[in-house]
């Protein structure tokens, strides 16, 4: 669909939305070339490798040549007038330098800019927009775990990127569809930075995550490179946002009343970030987590053994509470009390000894595919 003129949509009610199309399709390009130039960081950063970005004086007049020939001439306008124009031109000569193909990303990315034009075009109608915490949740659902959906959450640029995502929806784009065209252009961009780079290694599975397969990642999107030593990273890799960590915590003191200790225990514990992640699918899934946790209450078996695994026993209480369904039996331990908990606490006394328990099966989490690539064609 191409912009239509002022005589086909006279008025200057159409004047405004088509510039404001334009002022959005500016900003999807600034958001895709946010997200490729935190892949190319992230990658750089790696191999010890970081580039600093070129001159900016000289970045523009190269970069300008690049965008009119392969951007739509609105949108080439609109960026290169734009007062950040500068930094979005070192970026590009960045990725040039870096590896990155811009005869083949910048067409791409230019349908990615008409298609969020025309939306704008076809949806006048706003509706309210939402926090990084609602857009984190977006890129759990929308990209697979891997380097570019860890590169987007550990981005300085994050916030900005949430605030672009609900601005272009309020304006009736679909943000998704773009994170997962940028998600293609992400992976093109890794894989240049790496072949630059000269790495040539297959990412292999890391130690965490094959310790982790099993009953605790059963479902879920685990990426290969799990890094349950690094607590903030971690639960970026599994898009778990501080505000949804913060949130899931309450949830489990809630659960545990009188035992915020053992809460505590549970909350340091290196798996964690698996079980906020198992929480979060559940919740993107409508299942009533804090039904779920309320089992907790009634099956207080986690308590018996040494007091040295009681953040241990809870991990797995949680998760077996989390993935036996609603309505099952919870169990035929004795319910839990304050004193009870806090007689079990590692801060107290001796704790009863502990029983026998099978291992568990062990399976292989489940990995998501990634998202489409672009369409192929010329940029309208």
């Amino acid at each position: 669909m191409s912009m239509p003129t002022p005589e086909e949509r006279p008025g200057e009610a159409f004047t405004e939305a088509a510039a404001e199309a334009v002022k959005s399709s500016v900003m999807a390009f600034r958001l895709v070339m946010a997200i490729a130039d935190a892949v190319r960081r992230q990658q750089q950063k790696k191999a010890g490798k970081e580039d600093e970005l070129p001159d900016a004086e000289k970045a523009a007049a190269e970069a300008s040549k690049e965008v009119r020939e392969f951007l739509p001439d609105d949108v080439a306008a609109a960026l290169l007038e734009g007062a950040d124009w500068p930094q979005l031109a070192q970026q590009l000569m960045a990725l040039k330098a870096a590896g990155v193909d811009l005869e083949t990303m910048l067409p791409r990315v230019g349908e990615i800019t008409v298609d969020v034009r025309d939306q704008v075009v076809a949806n006048a109608e706003r509706i309210k927009g939402e926090g990084t915490e609602e857009w984190a949740k977006a890129l759990r659902e929308t990209l697979p775990a891997g380097p570019v959906r860890e590169a987007i959450l550990s981005s300085p640029a994050w916030p900005e990127m949430a605030r672009t995502m609900a601005t272009l929806n309020e304006r009736g784009v679909d943000v998704r569809a773009i994170l997962a065209s940028a998600h293609e252009e992400g992976v093109g961009v890794d894989q240049a930075v790496a072949k630059v780079l000269s790495s040539g290694e297959v990412p292999t599975t890391s130690r965490d995550a094959k310790l982790s397969y099993g009953p605790l990642t059963t479902g879920l999107d685990i990426p290969k490179d799990l890094d349950l030593g690094d607590r903030e990273r971690a639960l970026r890799q599994l898009s778990i946002s501080p505000s949804e960590n913060q949130r899931f915590g309450r949830m489990v003191r809630e659960a545990l009343p009188g035992a915020d200790r053992e809460a505590d225990l549970l909350l340091s514990a290196r798996q964690w970030p698996l079980v906020a992640a198992r929480m979060a699918d559940m919740e993107s899934k409508g299942q009533p987590v804090g039904e779920h946790l309320a089992r907790l209450s009634k099956d207080a078996s986690w308590q018996e053994g040494p007091s040295s695994q009681v953040g241990r026993r809870l991990v797995q209480a949680v998760n077996d509470a989390l993935r036996k369904p609603v309505g099952s039996s919870a169990g035929s331990g004795p319910k839990v009390s304050t004193a009870a908990a806090r007689s079990t606490s590692p801060s107290v006394g001796p704790t009863k000894a502990a029983k026998g328990a099978a291992p568990a099966t062990p399976g292989v989490a489940a990995h998501r595919e990634a998202g489409p690539a672009p369409r192929s064609g010329k940029t309208r």
